[in-house]
């Protein structure tokens, strides 16, 4: 799991709240897997409509930009990002994503990595974490209003109950040029301390030798 700091900028994340405040969402099962559909109530932003479609478009050049999700990520494919509200009363019961998946009539897509990034200001609602499990354990994540968490799509998680305010964020799914969880995060570790080695000693010897080593590593797992 990666929590990724602004991935929107104060321009983006303003016009974006402003859209969704003024938005018609309305309640649609028809993106959630079968046994999904049970537990999931929340609103949607309706998938092809205009405004969803041009504060996509937003989300999508901000993602981009932000070196630290193709690092984490290493994407290959995206889902259309969908606009999700949770009014009070509102949850998403515990759920799987599916493995595959596919809008319309584009090319479908291995669910590697599922995306939540928040876009309510925490305290101006109560509850909605999502709740990620990972064994015995839970990890409650509720963060800042542009912030980005991504995680593994085949854990079991869910949206815990809003009990005050309205929860928006938006949410996605990606297939990975490297397939293995434990392979990305080694990766991306390996590559944020090149980055900071960088950023510390920028002639330091050790930055080809690392650069050689990730670069040897992505080469033996990519798939494309």
């Amino acid at each position: 799991m990666q929590v990724l700091k602004r991935v929107l900028n104060d321009e983006e994340l303003a016009g974006i709240q402003s859209a969704l405040a003024a938005a018609d969402f309305a309640a649609d099962n028809k993106t959630a897997g079968f046994q999904a559909q049970k537990v999931k109530r929340n609103l949607q932003l309706p998938p092809g409509s205009t405004e969803q479609e041009r504060l996509a478009r937003i989300v999508n050049q901000a993602l981009n930009r932000h070196k630290a999700f193709f690092a984490a990520a290493l994407p290959s494919k995206l889902m259309p990002i969908l606009f999700n509200r949770y009014e009070a009363g509102m949850e998403y019961g515990a759920h799987v994503d599916n493995a595959y998946m596919r809008a319309g009539g584009k090319q479908g897509l291995r669910s590697d990595i599922a995306a939540t990034l928040f876009l309510s200001d925490p305290a101006s609602y109560d509850g909605g974490e999502l709740a990620i499990h990972n064994g015995q354990t839970v990890q409650r994540i509720k963060l800042p209003a542009g912030d980005m968490v991504l995680y593994p799509a085949g854990s079991r998680h869910r949206v815990e109950p809003v009990t005050r305010g309205t929860r928006d964020a938006a949410v996605f799914w990606a297939q990975s040029m490297v397939r293995q969880p434990d392979r990305r995060q080694l990766l991306f570790d390996l590559d944020r301390s090149v980055q900071g080695l960088i950023a510390r000693e920028p002639e330091a010897p050790e930055i080809l030798l690392l650069t050689s080593v990730y670069n040897s590593l992505l080469r033996e797992w990519i798939e494309v």
